[in-house]
């Protein structure tokens, strides 16, 4: 996954702000997992490739809620990959397949910083 890798926990390693944080917050249905799982695979790949991408966090519970952030160096580079042809179908096939519902949220990170038991030190 090259620079874009993400930490064996699953936070993604990323610079020190400002950056954008794209959310998206979905709840899918029960239709066509292994779809899904290989589309959301192949978003994950691809976005990783795209200029300005930093990284990206995902979880998703039993219920079918789910959340991925992904960070992006610029508003440009998220209307970059808004505008990729493979990722538009994606949502079009999302929508039409997979969701009940989802919500999009853009929000510039100002600040960030974190903590780690192994290291008992604040990061940041």
């Amino acid at each position: 996954m090259g620079r874009h890798d993400m930490a064996a926990s699953g936070f993604a390693c990323l610079p020190k702000p400002p950056y954008y944080a794209v959310i998206f917050s979905s709840l899918r249905n029960s239709q066509d997992e292994a779809g899904y799982g290989a589309m959301a695979e192949r978003m994950v790949e691809l976005a990783q490739q795209q200029p300005g991408f930093l990284g990206m966090e995902s979880t998703r519970g039993a219920d079918g809620f789910g959340i991925t952030v992904a960070y992006w160096e610029s508003e440009a580079a998220i209307l970059a990959w808004r505008q990729h042809a493979e990722h538009t179908a994606a949502r079009e096939q999302g929508r039409r397949d997979w969701y009940d519902h989802f919500e999009l949220r853009v929000a510039r990170v100002e600040r960030a910083y974190g903590w780690d038991r192994g290291t008992a030190e604040r990061r940041g």
